[in-house]
């Protein structure tokens, strides 16, 4: 493996507020189901940009609208809710995802979050009575969110990337840690399981997220991800591997 800047990131947070005690992320992946989510409970409950990601040493990409350029990975929150968002853009090739999950627990640690919940879609083979929402998650997380949802776990298999390092220290310290899965296919964005998972989130927190207007939304901002899945292919071309969950 080369041993060059560009395999050794770096990244580090700036936050204007301190985030709630319950943190969800959705990241860039295959389907974008979980970032669609995520960026999804944004818009539905009204939350507001309170720190974001940087990246050094990491090929990264500048998002804009309308002019006005942001950054890729962003902490939403809202002062009467319990719960901050990550809606994270860039692409993460695997060698790159234990240095963001280290900055990333660290900051957790820093401000005494309690719970971390990543949305993720992943292509896996499935069958058509296979399209739901699963969980993998510590015995504190299944404990204190899981014991009357109606979230099935999933079987058997193995999570890496970022998902892997997250859900590791759920294993090794106190921090309530979950990952709700859910199946994806190649269009962009897939709609259908970043719903599933938004009704996953909804079931086991209870916010009044209605699920129903996603698919509008996500048709407003389709070309965005069709970029944003274009620059994943790239990626893919050039070799770099990606997070995936093994079955």
């Amino acid at each position: 493996m080369s041993t060059d800047s560009t395999r050794d990131p770096s990244f580090r947070i700036s936050d204007q507020m301190s985030p709630s005690t319950t943190v969800v992320a959705g990241f860039s992946a295959y389907g974008l189901a979980g970032l669609t989510a995520a960026d999804y409970l944004v818009d539905h409950l009204d939350l507001v940009e309170t720190g974001h990601v940087t990246a050094a040493s990491l090929p990264s990409i500048t998002p804009f609208e309308d002019g006005r350029p942001r950054h890729h990975s962003r902490f939403f929150s809202r002062p009467d809710l319990d719960l901050t968002v990550l809606v994270n853009e860039l692409f993460l090739p695997t060698w790159a995802t234990d240095p963001f999950a280290d900055a990333l627990l660290d900051w957790t640690d820093e401000h005494d979050v309690t719970e971390m919940l990543v949305l993720s879609g992943v292509p896996y083979a499935h069958g058509p009575d296979e399209h739901a929402t699963f969980y993998v998650a510590s015995d504190d997380y299944r404990t204190h969110r899981l014991a009357d949802a109606d979230i099935q776990p999933m079987a058997k298999g193995f999570l890496d990337g970022v998902n892997g390092a997250l859900m590791y220290r759920g294993i090794e310290s106190a921090l309530r840690t979950g990952v709700f899965v859910t199946p994806v296919h190649a269009q962009v964005p897939d709609v259908a399981a970043a719903v599933r998972l938004v009704e996953a989130f909804e079931r086991v927190y209870d916010l009044g997220v209605d699920a129903g207007p996603l698919t509008e939304f996500a048709h407003t901002v389709e070309q965005y991800y069709q970029e944003l899945a274009a620059r994943h292919a790239a990626v893919e071309e050039a070799q770099v591997p990606e997070d995936r969950m093994y079955m």
